[in-house]
Order: structure tokens, then C-alpha cells, then sequence
């Protein structure tokens, strides 16, 4: 789950790392008020939607008067913007922050993520903040300084001190900089997070050591833990198909393809949008309905598949175990009724109740084909996407 830049910040607040005071807004007028009550000579109007890139896209303006604070809201509120990490159709922007101005002398980088390679969180942090990290880490490895963070002990003390001196903090700075990285990691670790990003850290003229930017994603698996984070979601921010199957129980991640593709199992889901790539075709989605679902959650799911309209034809690929291959089959005759199926169909079922799956969907009025192995589901579905353009 993310969260937006706003909400970072109250978080880290909590944990102790210092913040720019700041105020969201949902109004232009909101906005120019908030700059009132900030009672600085320089603010920032910030557009809150899940994206990087905003400054590039327009979507972080400095701003000098209360007018100027409405102005450049106004421009942005209702509107969608478009950055690197949007796609071309954009975000809307519903929300504005608007922060005091900082002077900056220094921006630095300080972020913590999941290294798989160790299996542990690997705290991360530059002298060259404010930049593309993927970019410098691509050309300048040796810029990003790490330290695997124990997961009985923590973060230890030997290496913020080290962390510190490669960002080339001293004296006082050093200290901030230190209780910054302790507290992050605290974060980090107790709610459950994938991602804590502050980018930039900055050092101010007068020396303030202060979290200009953050970005915080968390493992939703963890949330139930955690429920004043879980009600930081914005639906708003997520695709609405994917709210929809996180209501079912069920694994969906939208493509810009046009095969919907129904599977049971990570792994055969992967393989299996594998493989229509490999066929010619591109697929829609990734949805997994666990090895347990029932009857009910296939219809869902085959409900979500089809609401999307950029897809012309669905590919269903089942290995039973737990899941039987009759539920399966009952799941999409009732969703293909429901619906008024009118796109082509492949099945392909194999495992527990194979023999009763296929029986059903061969006494079925639904319009499908069946397909003995995952290529020849491939190839079937291409095909007849294909005849359909």
C-alpha cells in the first residue's frame, strides 16, 4: 500500500525526524489560507497523488503570497497530471500540500528497502540527493553508500556513524543526521514497510538537518497490524479494478494488454502471460485466485476481467489441488451468464476434478473453447483475439 507525501511526513513527525511545517489542502482557497497560517515569506504547493516526477510535471511550485498560493493550486486541483510513473492517461490531483519554503545548502539521499539478495532491510544513503537514484545507481554505484539492517538488533550505531561520513555530515549535522537514519529504520521496521524514502534530506543554511520529500509504501500484508496506517489508503490512487478484486480476496494487477487471463497461482499466472507474449498476444492483467477460492470469487473474478474494456478475449488456466477444477468451471458458466460473455474463451483445466470440470463446461451454453496443455491455450486465444480485431 502507498501513501501520499503528507502523510509520510506525519509519520515520520511521529517517529522524530524533523519535517517542514505543513498543510493539505482540497481547495485553491484552502490553499492561499494555508499560506497565512504557514506565516513565511516562501511556500510550496505540492500536488499529493502516488507519482514521482511531480516537479517535472508542473506539480511542485514555489509560491510568495496567499494569491499566488490559490493560483497555482487552482491550476492543479482537478486536473490530471501526467509524469514518468503515471502512464500517459495521468493522475487526477485531488489534494495539495502546501509546506514552508526551506533555505537549502545541501540535499542528500536516505532510503530504506527490502534487499533480497540478504533478505533483510538495507538502508541507503547519498551525498547526491534529489536526483534519480535508479540513474545514479546505474552510473555511480560507488555514490550510494548501505548498511543491511540486523533484523534482532536493528540499525547499529558503528554504522549510522559511517553512513553519516559518507554524506559528509560533521559535528551537529552528524547528530541530526544519525537520530534521522535511527528513527527511519524504527519506522521502517515497526509498521511493516517495503519502501521509506526521503528524497531529498536536506542540510539548511542554518544548519537544520530536515526530511524535505518522503515516500513510504507498506507490506499490505502487515496492515492488519497496523489499521490508523490502513486508513491512509486512497482509493482514489489505486485502479479500480484492483480495489474491486482486493474486496474478493483476489491478486489482480492491470497491463496494457488485451487477454484477460484467469490462473491459480502466482507462478502460473507468470508463466502464463509468459507465454501468450511468446504466442503473439499481450495480456491484460495478472489475476491469481488462490489455490481456495470458491465459486463466488471466480465469478468476481471473471466480473473484473471483463469490466475491463480494453480486453477482446479471456484465457482461463487451472491447476487444480485444493482449487477443484469443478468449482472453476461453475465460477465461469455463472460469470459468463451474468455478464453476456461476448468475447472469445479458452479454458485449459487440469488436476483435482478435471473430468467433471470438463464435463460441465462441455454441457454448458457458454461459447468456449478447450485446450488440452498451456500452449495450446496460448495459441487458441491468440488466434481468436486476432480474428476478432
Amino acid at each position: 500500500m502507498n501513501i501520499h507525501e503528507y502523510q509520510a511526513k506525519e509519520l515520520l513527525a511521529r517517529y522524530g525526524v524533523p519535517v517542514p511545517d505543513g498543510i493539505v489542502c482540497d481547495t485553491a482557497d484552502q490553499a492561499a489560507a494555508a499560506f497565512e497560517k504557514l506565516g513565511a515569506p516562501l511556500a510550496v504547493v505540492k500536488a499529493q497523488i502516488h507519482a514521482g516526477g511531480r516537479g517535472k510535471a508542473g506539480g511542485v511550485k514555489l509560491v510568495r503570497s496567499a494569491a499566488e498560493a490559490r493560483e497555482k493550486a487552482a491550476a492543479m486541483l482537478g486536473k490530471a497530471m501526467v509524469t514518468h510513473q503515471t502512464g500517459p492517461e495521468g493522475r487526477v490531483v485531488r489534494k495539495v500540500y502546501v509546506t514552508r519554503g526551506s533555505d537549502i545548502a545541501r540535499e542528500l539521499y536516505l532510503a530504506i528497502a527490502v534487499d533480497r539478495a540478504t533478505n533483510a532491510p538495507v538502508m541507503m544513503a547519498s551525498a547526491e540527493g534529489g536526483v534519480e537514484i535508479e540513474v545514479l545507481a546505474a552510473e555511480r554505484p560507488e555514490a550510494i553508500h548501505k548498511a543491511r539492517i540486523h533484523p534482532m538488533k536493528g540499525l547499529l550505531p558503528f554504522q549510522t556513524r559511517r553512513l553519516a561520513k559518507g554524506l559528509g555530515l560533521t559535528g551537529e549535522q552528524a547528530k541530526q543526521g544519525i537520530k534521522a537514519m535511527s528513527a527511519l529504520a524504527k519506522l521502517f521496521v515497526e509498521l511493516d514497510c517495503s519502501l521509506a524514502e526521503i528524497n531529498p534530506l536536506i542540510v539548511t543554511e542554518q544548519g537544520d538537518v530536515v526530511a524535505l520529500d518522503a515516500k513510504i509504501n507498506f507490506d499490505s500484508n502487515g496492515l492488519y497490524r497496523h489499521p490508523d496506517v490502513a486508513a491512509m489508503r486512497d482509493l482514489n490512487e489505486e485502479d479500480p479494478k484492483e480495489v474491486e478484486a482486493s474486496k474478493h480476496g483476489l491478486s489482480y494487477i492491470a497491463l496494457d494488454g488485451n487477454i484477460g487471463c484467469m490462473v491459480n497461482g502466482a507462478g502460473l499466472a507468470m508463466s502464463t502471460m509468459d507465454v501468450i507474449q511468446l504466442k503473439g498476444g499481450r495480456p491484460a492483467n495478472f489475476l491469481d485466485v488462490g489455490g481456495g477460492a470458491t465459486k463466488e470469487q471466480v465469478t468476481n473474478a471473471f466480473k473484473i476481467l471483463l469490466s475491463d474494456t480494453n480486453v477482446k478475449g479471456v484465457l482461463v488456466n487451472i491447476f487444480g489441488g485444493i482449487m477443484k477444477c469443478d468449482t472453476i468451471a461453475e465460477g465461469v458458466i455463472a460469470a459468463a451468464h451474468d455478464v453476456h460473455l461476448s468475447v472469445p474463451l479458452v479454458v485449459r483445466l487440469e488436476g483435482t476434478n478435471v473430468e467433471r470440470g470438463r464435463q460441465l463446461l462441455e454441457a454448458s451454453d457458454v461459447a468456449l473453447q478447450t485446450a488440452s496443455s498451456l500452449d495450446d491455450a496460448a495459441e487458441k486465444i491468440v488466434a481468436l483475439v486476432g480474428k476478432a480485431r
